[in-house]
């Protein structure tokens, strides 16, 4: 009968009021819930892992722990709030978590991004075997390279795309020309419009992913400058060093407009043509859907195309360990194309692709192809 146990995990708080709730910070702590298979632990844990998302109740956990090993969901200081998340401090709580399981007794850790965590389980798996970073894509100060990160045994892609910042980029509406005006609009650059597609033409789409780079990098820019701006002028007035301004909120408008949502002629795969928020129109501008408020310093780290570092390309040509990606078919957020890349980027021969054919991004009424996934992770973790 598998039972259920909250981790307690001490973290190392940032020094920065990137949290908003004191409480959080103050507890020193983050957690993950770990399901067991029986009174003793398994010798194998596996630990599901992403920036932002609750995953102390992910749906595969429960059932792996039936499988022979163990499965913890993990929740990072970030939790339910990205919108000043640094994914330099979420590779301390992973690396926290990875040796408190390993305290637990664990031989062996599997870990696997899921979703968004894909790219960040990429560079912490990168990290931990070859620490380099010192800073934060702003420059402030993450002792990545003397925190001691222990590498997992093995790295999963599960329904993952590559990165934050790459899938985001791909979906920034291009058409937007004033950031504060998301109905000011290049016509022949919207996607919207019925004269330019669907089916786009080749043209319209080369067009149309230069401009999302294009946008991103803009405002990768006016982040940088504007970083540099408030450090030159606002300096503490009667109060200490730490009660200076050092960043800003900012909203950003049409994220969810990537030409694969209206086009399934575009990575070809069995999706509905939607996204995960509902119809592309609406969910480019609703405020549940992704990445519409960040911090100056988040965006550099989080969501810029050039500077964030959760890049499973660029991160999992670095990885030693073997590595395994699991895509469904009918995913409308993972593409194929992202799936493959991530594979072909691995750089030794202990690497895997599978397809679930006829699976969605959360498996929405098939828990037949859950357990299908989760049997795969362990088999292959197991091995």
């Amino acid at each position: 009968m598998p039972t259920r146990e909250l981790l307690a995990i001490d973290v190392v708080a940032s020094g920065r009021l990137d949290v908003n709730s004191g409480v959080a910070r103050m507890s020193g702590k983050t957690w993950a819930v770990l399901w067991r298979g029986g009174p003793r632990r398994a010798s194998t844990v596996v630990l599901f892992v992403h920036p932002a998302s609750n995953f102390m109740g992910h749906y595969a956990t429960e059932y792996m722990s039936t499988l022979g090993v163990d499965a913890a969901g993990l929740a990072t200081r970030y939790v339910g709030n990205d919108s000043a998340l640094i994914m330099e401090n979420c590779l301390l709580d992973i690396g926290a978590a990875i040796a408190h399981l390993r305290d637990l007794g664990y031989e062996r850790v599997v870990l696997v991004g899921n979703s968004g965590g894909g790219g960040l389980a990429a560079l912490y798996q990168a990290q931990a075997e070859s620490p380099d970073i010192t800073r934060t894509p702003a420059g402030d100060p993450v002792d990545i390279a003397g925190a001691g990160l222990s590498p997992a045994d093995s790295l999963v892609m599960a329904m993952a795309h590559p990165g934050r910042a790459v899938v985001y980029t791909e979906a920034l509406d291009a058409a937007i020309v004033d950031e504060l005006n998301p109905f000011a609009r290049d016509e022949s650059l919207d996607m919207f419009d019925p004269r330019n597609g669907p089916v786009y033409p080749d043209e319209f789409i080369r067009r149309y992913r230069e401009a999302q780079i294009a946008r991103n990098r803009r405002i990768t820019e006016w982040a940088q400058q504007t970083l540099i701006e408030i450090a030159e002028e606002a300096e503490p007035s009667g109060g200490s060093e730490a009660d200076a301004l050092d960043d800003l909120p900012f909203v950003v408008h049409g994220t969810a407009a990537d030409p694969r949502f209206l086009d399934g002629t575009i990575d070809p795969s069995d999706r509905k043509l939607t996204t995960l928020w509902g119809a592309p129109w609406s969910a480019n501008f609703r405020p549940a859907s992704l990445g519409h408020y960040s911090s100056l310093r988040s965006w550099l780290s989080q969501w810029s195309y050039d500077l964030s570092r959760a890049n499973a390309y660029k991160q999992l040509p670095k990885v030693q360990a073997p590595v395994l990606v699991v895509y469904g078919s009918a995913d409308c957020a993972a593409f194929p194309s992202h799936a493959r890349g991530m594979a072909d980027a691995v750089r030794h021969d202990d690497v895997e692709l599978v397809e679930i054919e006829g699976a969605d991004h959360y498996f929405q009424g098939r828990p037949d192809l859950a357990r299908r996934m989760s049997s795969i992770i362990v088999d292959w973790g197991t091995r």
